[in-house]
């Protein structure tokens, strides 16, 4: 059958090109009771021939687009990758499509980005690390359904899924430690608003540190330093680690787009990892396992983070008045090349270099 390309195919079009009624049609696109698999069979092959798509619109105006927002801090780290694979694995099965959108860090943005998703009737919304206040994202969750993750505290509106970071963390402080490291120093992520602080993944691993550092009986090593969780801040909080009158032994970064900030940084002041310094992230991202980089790195399972937040988000459309869910991921230590026994000598020097 030849078709016009200046229109779109409707549901009509389907229905007579099926010798079927468009009630017929729409059950089998809603997969309702009341079709048969001979019915099934014939609507398919006829949407097939045509090239007919449910116009977002159309469905949005009957309750459901099908489409699920999923709002990204940053593209550039690759774990947030690890989170979308497992929320698209988690839906390949289901009607929804996700649409993809950069928060872009920062509040304004943030509010932009999650207003253009909720204004396109999108069925529901997962925020990765949102900075925006609570009440902010309390009141969207009230009108939309929510998953927020990797950012701690309960919330009567909507789901969340995180990590343990402050478990996370002492597990990269326990070996080193038991590397024999004493200077174990960290960066982190400066964090600006005081009453965000205790939700966000970036101050749980900084006290996740501090509280095992003191653990270790460590507490007067303790050094951090604020930079962002970027290449960027990494290079520059290495370099201020590094000009420490005694420069430390080992390095935790807090996310392992941070780490190789770090790594580049220490290779630029001619010192080896791990034998001059230890370095080691968090997120066990791609380029962690990647051969020459071959980073220690906790691994807080972003795919199962995304698997469970879309689930979280299917079972929040299907039912708004159920209770909201906390999911809280055990990590583990992966550990790679990056971390050796210390090394120095007297005073945190090695080879006479700083």
């Amino acid at each position: 059958m030849e078709r016009s390309v200046s229109r779109r195919v409707t549901i009509v079009d389907v229905a007579r090109h099926a010798q079927v009624s468009t009630t017929a049609v729409s059950k089998v696109l809603r997969n309702a009771y009341g079709a048969s698999p001979a019915m099934r069979a014939k609507v398919q092959q006829a949407i097939d021939e045509l090239g007919y798509r449910p116009s977002a619109a159309a469905r949005g105006l009957r309750g459901q687009t099908y489409t699920i927002g999923v709002m990204l801090p940053e593209l550039r780290n690759l774990f947030f990758a690890d989170i979308l694979d497992g929320i698209t694995a988690q839906l390949g099965d289901t009607s929804y499509q996700v649409l993809l959108a950069p928060g872009c860090n920062g509040e304004k943005a943030e509010a932009r980005v999650i207003d253009a998703m909720v204004d396109r009737s999108m069925d529901g919304l997962v925020l990765i690390a949102p900075v925006s206040a609570k009440s902010r994202l309390t009141a969207v969750a009230r009108d939309v359904p929510m998953v927020v993750v990797g950012r701690h505290g309960a919330s009567p509106a909507y789901d969340t899924v995180t990590d343990d970071d402050v478990a996370g963390a002492a597990l990269v402080v326990d070996h080193l430690a038991e590397l024999g490291h004493r200077r174990i120093a960290h960066i982190e992520h400066r964090e600006t608003d005081p009453v965000r602080l205790a939700e966000m993944p970036n101050a749980q691993r900084a006290n996740g540190y501090r509280q095992a550092m003191r653990a270790r009986g460590l507490a007067e090593y303790i050094d951090i330093a604020s930079t962002a969780y970027t290449h960027e801040g990494g290079y520059l909080g290495a370099r201020e680690l590094l000009a420490r009158p005694v420069r430390p032994t080992a390095i935790f970064a807090g996310a392992d787009v941070v780490a190789l900030g770090a790594m580049e940084a220490i290779a630029e002041a001619g010192l080896s990892i791990p034998g001059d310094i230890s370095v080691a992230g968090y997120d066990n991202s791609a380029l962690a396992a990647f051969g020459p980089i071959s980073l220690t790195s906790v691994d807080q399972d972003g795919r199962q983070m995304g698997a469970d937040a879309a689930r979280l988000l299917v079972e929040r459309i299907g039912d708004r008045e159920r209770r909201t869910t906390r999911v809280t991921l055990s990590p583990t230590l992966v550990v790679r090349r990056t971390t050796g026994p210390d090394g120095t000598g007297p005073g945190g020097r090695v080879g006479g270099r700083i």
